[in-house]
Formats: structure tokens, C-alpha cells, sequence
């Protein structure tokens, strides 16, 4: 089983890297770009949709039996109780402004528990991957979460979208400046999350993500010493879930912060 993770990972680092490469001739050529909105700050590409088919293709040709779940196109059913949940390019709204914060997200999970995850940041050439029990690295480096106990040692990632009361969030930006914390958003999650995995955020919080936002990104938190609230794995494929991640010693911290800015929102 460890051997059939390994290759997976290293097919999903390869695969992040060359969808990387892809989506960079489209970040360089901007002004040829069609860009449509789904709503406030929800926007797709071509280079979404394009770079999305490219991981779509090379998934059903190295693993066919597998289902895919990706942000910009139908979800595939596979047989294998494996499912590649992906995002193409993660911070879009960037993307398209030619600010150079996105990624490319890549996970697997087996059974609704993530087992690989890769977050590949073209602009930087920076690669975050691990699988389940392998740890987690940076370009073959390996990464720990931050090691702080107050917020007040550094700054905790903050995300919010059109599924969560906007009200939320200012409630807890409040509350970690209270506690002499900074609030960091660079308007990619799996980034943030990637960057909590290798401790330059404390954590990072959001009321509710896609499972292709958040699911690599999560399991790098946690291979890297970290702490994540638990997401349902019958429902977070199809249904996201909310995320709390970052540091074993802040995470409980986190975590009272958001019950109170969330109220009944917040995950048991």
C-alpha cells in the first residue's frame, strides 16, 4: 500500500508541475484571456478549464479506474474507492489580475480519507507534497507546522467565499487582532494552507471550502506536526467542509476563536 501511495504522489507532483507549466502560458498571455464571473470574486478562465481537462486526461489515462472530482467540470465515477479531487488553478481572482498567487491543488483520497495531496505554485517554482504517514515537503525539503502557542508569534491565514456569512469573518479578524495576532489573505486557499504546513502562518481558518480547495492542503498541515478539525469523510468529497488548521499548540486556540466568531456554525 505504501508503495502504491508513493507512486500516486509522485504522479501527482509530476502532473502538478506540468499543469503548472500550462497554466503559466496562460498567466503570461493575459490580455487573450476570457474570463467569465460566477459571482463576487468567483471567477473562471480558460486557463481553468484548459488546465483542468490537461490533469483530467492524464488521470484517466495513469489511473482509469479512478474517479475525478475537479472544481470546473462533471464529476467521474470510478470503481476503486479512489477519487483525484482537484483544482486546476486555485486563486483565479488573482490569476486573471496577473497577480502571481495560485496554485494548482491535487489530492487523493481513498474512501473520503486524503491519502496524497500536492500544491504546485508556478510563479515561485515551489512544490508542497506528502502522502498519508510520509510527511511533508517542499521541493524535497521537509516542512513542520508552526510551533507558536499565542497568535501574537505570527500571522494565521484567513479565507472567506460566498457559502459563509461575511459577518463571520470580520468577527474573527477582530478577535485575532485582539489577541495581538496579524491576519494574512493572499486569495488562495490551498496555498494558505500550504504555507500553515510549512509554518510561515501559524494556521489557517475558513468557514467553509471544496474538498478540492482544502483537502491537500489539509493533509500537508498534518504530515507536517499540524492539527486540522476532522471533516466527515462520507460528505467532504461531495460537500466541503469547514477548516480549521494550523499548529498543535495554537490549534485549540483556533479552534475557540471560531466557535465564538461562527457561533452554531462551527463543526463539532
Amino acid at each position: 500500500m505504501t508503495d502504491d501511495l508513493d507512486q500516486r504522489m509522485h504522479f501527482a507532483i509530476d502532473l502538478a508541475r506540468r499543469a503548472g507549466e500550462l497554466g503559466l502560458k496562460y498567466f503570461r498571455d493575459l490580455d487573450n484571456l476570457t474570463i467569465e464571473s460566477k459571482g463576487h470574486q468567483d471567477l473562471v478562465s480558460d486557463g481553468d478549464r484548459e488546465v483542468e481537462l490537461f490533469i483530467r486526461a492524464a488521470i484517466a489515462e495513469a489511473y482509469p479506474a479512478d474517479g475525478i472530482v475537479g472544481e470546473e467540470h462533471a464529476p467521474v465515477t470510478g470503481k476503486t474507492g479512489h477519487v483525484w479531487v482537484i483544482d486546476p488553478i486555485d486563486g483565479t481572482a488573482n490569476f486573471v489580475r496577473g497577480i502571481p498567487a495560485w496554485c494548482v491543488a491535487i489530492a487523493c483520497a481513498r474512501n473520503g480519507e486524503t491519502v496524497v495531496g500536492v500544491i504546485h505554485e508556478p510563479s515561485t517554482g515551489e512544490t508542497f507534497h506528502g502522502r498519508l504517514g510520509g510527511g511533508a515537503f517542499v521541493n524535497g525539503r521537509p516542512i513542520k507546522a508552526s510551533g507558536a502557542s499565542a497568535l501574537s508569534e505570527g500571522s494565521v491565514g484567513t479565507g472567506l467565499s460566498n457559502r459563509a456569512d461575511t459577518e463571520h469573518v470580520a468577527v474573527l479578524i477582530s478577535m485575532i487582532m485582539a489577541e495581538g495576532g496579524v491576519f494574512f489573505r493572499n486569495a488562495s486557499g490551498a496555498l494558505m494552507l500550504a504555507y500553515a504546513a510549512a509554518g510561515r502562518l501559524l494556521g489557517y481558518i475558513e468557514e467553509h471550502m471544496n474538498a478540492w480547495d482544502c483537502l491537500a492542503g489539509m493533509l500537508l498541515v498534518e504530515e507536517a506536526g499540524g492539527t486540522v478539525l476532522k471533516a466527515d469523510p462520507k460528505t467532504v468529497v461531495s460537500q466541503g467542509t469547514q477548516v480549521i488548521a494550523g499548529g498543535s499548540s495554537i490549534f485549540p486556540k483556533l479552534r475557540m476563536l471560531c466557535a465564538e466568531a461562527f457561533g452554531n456554525a462551527v463543526s463539532t
